[in-house]
């Protein structure tokens, strides 16, 4: 049995050229990952449309019918950073789904993938930092909802904190929130994850890779999840635009890698979502995703 990869073609968008939010990645990162042989097409997975009421379990009702239906304010509009569109709106539940789907997956298989998601700036009445809808908070909460699992763990080492994640689920203990981010960077105003490691700026592989294995493995130990989200985000690479930390490919490589070698040892599901990276460079950007996907089939062993 192979590693399940999950991927749906309306995860890419078309916005207009003032907007370097770079939307083809999740295109090009699929057709990498067949052209390298690091997946074969039979394990490709598409996501459907959650149900309304899986977004309302996180989002509230009033924010999730505005922005569905365009009727959000441009002050929203402005914070989230992205120009709305009936094909966002759609791209954006698709990608819900696919991080659903890959929580499914991965209790069934061990290791999953989404070539999407991450979406951990979003908070349950507003967007922010190009995220719309929080795909890991709502993921968790719809495998709680269906009593798929009792308990949840997401490791958050994308370059910026997991800030929606950390609010939403800071009354919930059955969710354990763990960001690893760079200080000095956004959001500036920081929540309160259940765990929080701020990084220097300039921080570099081995100085990075030291800090996560001290942190993971007692972090494992001690909260036992029945589920792992993994945000594998890759702005915190030197040559990221937004990202201040200085890790090259080889650490983004060796991170993901020690993250899930971890918790396929002891034995936890692991939910994996690519998170942010920023480059006017998209197929070096495309790359960069791909080494989580290249970790989790080193790894990756049949249930």
């Amino acid at each position: 049995m192979s590693l399940p990869i999950i991927y749906h073609p309306d995860y890419v968008t078309p916005l207009p050229p003032k907007h370097r939010f770079p939307m083809g990645k999740f295109r090009l990162l699929y057709e990498i990952l067949l052209a390298d042989d690091i997946i074969q097409p039979q394990q490709v997975y598409q996501p459907e449309l959650p149900p309304q009421q899986w977004l309302e379990l996180v989002h509230t009702p009033e924010y999730v019918q505005a922005y569905c239906q365009g009727t959000i304010d441009a002050k929203a509009q402005r914070r989230i950073g992205l120009p709305w569109s009936e094909g966002l709106v759609h791209r954006t539940c698709i990608a819900v789904g696919g991080t659903i789907l890959t929580a499914k997956l991965a209790l069934q298989h061990g290791i999953a993938c989404n070539t999407a998601g991450g979406t951990h700036h979003a908070f349950p009445h507003y967007g922010s930092g190009f995220c719309i809808f929080n795909d890991l908070a709502v993921a968790a909460s719809v495998m709680l909802a269906l009593g798929l699992v009792q308990k949840i763990l997401i490791v958050d080492l994308d370059v910026h904190q997991g800030d929606g994640t950390a609010f939403i689920f800071q009354n919930d203990p059955r969710v354990f929130t763990f960001s690893m981010h760079c200080g000095e960077n956004f959001p500036s105003r920081k929540q309160c994850s259940d765990l929080d490691i701020p990084l220097p700026q300039g921080l570099e592989d081995d100085g990075y890779l030291q800090i996560l294995a001290k942190q993971l493995p007692d972090l494992l130990s001690e909260v036992k999840p029945d589920l792992v989200f993994y945000d594998a985000g890759v702005d915190p690479h030197v040559q990221d635009r937004l990202g201040k930390l200085a890790l090259t490919d080889t650490g983004l490589y060796r991170r993901d890698r020690a993250v899930l070698s971890n918790c396929l040892a002891y034995g936890y599901p692991t939910a994996c979502v690519i998170g942010g990276g920023y480059s006017d460079n998209i197929a070096q950007l495309a790359q960069r995703h791909s080494l989580l996907h290249r970790a989790a089939i080193t790894v990756f062993q049949p249930q």
